[in-house]
């Protein structure tokens, strides 16, 4: 069965998260049910990873195993006919070969979380970034980050129903950059790792505020690390300035 790899953006708002479930809307159940308008035997796809509730995507990755050949770009056509008016469309269709896989070929993830400071409400961007009124300290903020990257048991950034086997993980970029928009500043954090504990950009992002709030120093960042303690972490940030935004493979097959 030839195997097609499909890179996906999503707005997470209407949906219970990526993964499929019953009686609940998913955008992996989305994506499969514009599959089985094209073929009617598809029984399902395998992502790069999954993103929670109200949680979006610029470059999600999944695969197909298709029962027929496609021309990679009428596939993607033919799927985003069939997946409107839903806010989700497949940006490139490739094929791969048969032991390519979405998830265990991947060797790295790239996270967005975009935070605006500003005191009026939002409006072309609600739902799509995480507003907070008052000013942070970009400075303050990088010079936390600082303390994030490498390997390290994350325990402390970890959710409690988090699945993975080990804590441990290794954080190879974090980086803050600063927009100005209308009538206050956004401010972009840049996640690369190969994988992620389940909430620990959140986690990350909601501790970095309470830095650059002037709640924490950039030392209790340090100090929250240390402790390993899931009750040592800052609050954890709304899902909706999330944004998985691209999956890495030796041979990127986009």
């Amino acid at each position: 069965m030839p195997r097609y790899a499909l890179k996906i953006e999503y707005d997470g708002a209407p949906f219970k998260g990526w993964q499929r479930q019953i009686d609940l809307p998913s955008v992996q159940g989305a994506v499969e049910d514009a599959l089985r308008k094209v073929q009617p035997d598809f029984e399902g796809v395998s992502a790069a990873g999954r993103t929670d509730a109200g949680v979006h995507a610029t470059a999600q990755v999944a695969h197909a195993d298709m029962s027929a050949e496609w021309e990679p770009f009428r596939l993607s056509e033919a799927l985003n006919y069939h997946l409107k008016p839903l806010p989700v469309c497949i940006l490139a269709a490739a094929k791969v070969s048969d032991g390519w896989h979405a998830r265990f070929s991947a060797n790295e993830r790239r996270y967005l979380y975009r935070l605006v400071s500003r005191r009026a409400p939002l409006t072309h961007e609600r739902g799509q970034v995480w507003r907070v009124k008052h000013k942070v300290d970009l400075d303050a903020m990088r010079e936390a980050a600082g303390f994030l990257i490498g390997q390290h048991d994350f325990t402390t950034f970890r959710s409690t129903i988090c699945q993975a086997k080990s804590p441990v993980k290794t954080l190879d970029e974090v980086r803050i950059e600063p927009i100005e928009v209308p009538h206050g500043m956004e401010f972009q954090f840049h996640f690369r790792a190969r994988s992620f504990l389940h909430n620990q950009i959140r986690s990350f992002v909601g501790s970095l505020v309470q830095v650059g709030s002037g709640s924490w120093k950039p030392s209790d960042m340090k100090a929250a690390l240390e402790a390993l303690d899931r009750q040592a972490c800052g609050p954890v940030c709304p899902p909706e300035g999330l944004y998985l935004a691209g999956v890495g493979y030796d041979d990127d097959p986009f």
